[in-house]
């Protein structure tokens, strides 16, 4: 006689997984694809035929080996990581931010962000089964001080993620505020710099006064996105128990080796960036003459802008092809709020044109 549990499989897996949503990804065949905060430049093709060769000789056989450590190598030089600390790959951003959670998990922890902000923070800590604690911003999505002070003190959080510049309002917060924030954090402080290319500062001068404060960059907006390489740097000590719970051979030859291979032509990928905040110069210009429409100044690669119907706008852009992120039902002070993609020139002419017809 069968002793299977009469719900089916189904009663295999958690509750609250079952009630969760997956991590959408919107189709984009046909469209101008401004959702997602790419890099729009491709490799120039002498560098496309250079970098073929390259992965084609890998011995893909074997297992990753000493080219994961001269990645890190190279990516701590290229960061300008403070002497005596350590660094650390992921899968991208993501695979950190739950390897974190799965470091910190122990009885009572939660972890705290400001929200709006990056959605994985809270998944990670769900997953985990972790508490976790958004602390809202203000109404122009600055740091509420009091809030996150009086929340730090109420939580103890083993975690608090500042990202800086934030997505998806794409701006930099007060640099006091900030430190008052690191200073009260009983725990870690992880300052996520996903967007450092287009921003005009970075934390990596200060986080050698903090002996808890970790800094996590991606190399999915230096132009790698397909790529998948995060990295996490900070004090020896803090990174080697993240790295216990990394799983082994995380990051794939090929990925390993095209990374390598765009940090040896840096310069055309520099280029690129000042392509693209040259850009988000011209975006703003546009959107500023646009009646009815509010934009926030951003230091990423997107631009927050408030339209007086999210969902019609988006709709029609879409008609009009072009693929944006409506991000109003995110949270609610992002109500009617889209997020544009800074693109190349002709990508953000469409963009803006589809956005004015459609207001």
């Amino acid at each position: 006689m069968s002793k299977r549990d009469p719900l089916g499989p189904m009663s295999v897996f958690r509750q609250d997984v079952q009630s969760m949503h997956a991590y959408a990804i919107q189709p984009s065949a046909g469209l101008v694809k401004l959702d997602a905060m790419e890099n729009p430049h491709s490799l120039p093709p002498a560098l496309q035929a250079e970098l073929g060769q390259r992965l084609g000789a890998l011995a893909l056989n074997r297992y990753p080996g000493d080219r994961v450590n001269a990645l890190r190598a190279a990516l701590a030089a290229h960061a300008a990581m403070p002497e005596g600390f350590d660094i650390m790959l992921g899968n991208g951003s993501d695979e950190l931010i739950s390897l974190v959670a799965m470091a910190c998990d122990v009885p009572g922890a939660s972890i705290l962000a400001p929200v709006p902000g990056f959605v994985m923070y809270a998944m990670s800590a769900q997953l985990q089964g972790l508490k976790f604690i958004g602390v809202p911003l203000t109404a122009d999505f600055e740091l509420d001080e009091d809030a996150m002070l009086g929340a730090i003190a109420e939580h103890r959080p083993a975690v608090i993620y500042l990202a800086y510049p934030n997505n998806p309002t794409a701006n930099l917060w007060n640099d006091a505020v900030i430190e008052k924030i690191v200073e009260a954090a009983p725990g870690l402080v992880v300052i996520d710099e996903a967007y450092q290319p287009f921003s005009s500062k970075s934390y990596i001068d200060r986080i050698a006064r903090h002996p808890h404060v970790l800094l996590m960059r991606t190399m999915s907006k230096f132009g790698l996105a397909g790529v998948r390489i995060g990295y996490m740097m900070g004090p020896k000590a803090l990174v080697e128990q993240v790295d216990k719970v990394r799983p082994p051979y995380n990051i794939s030859v090929l990925n390993c080796e095209a990374a390598l291979f765009a940090l040896a032509y840096q310069d055309v990928f520099a280029q690129q960036a000042q392509d693209i905040r040259n850009q988000r110069m011209v975006i703003e210009t546009v959107l500023r003459a646009l009646p009815g429409v509010k934009f926030w100044p951003s230091d990423a690669n997107m631009i927050l802008v408030r339209v007086p119907d999210a969902q019609k706008a988006f709709d029609g852009m879409k008609s009009r092809g072009v693929l944006v992120k409506n991000v109003s039902k995110m949270h609610p002070l992002l109500a009617n709020c889209l997020r544009l993609t800074v693109g190349t020139a002709d990508e953000n002419a469409q963009m803006l044109s589809a956005l004015q017809a459609s207001l």
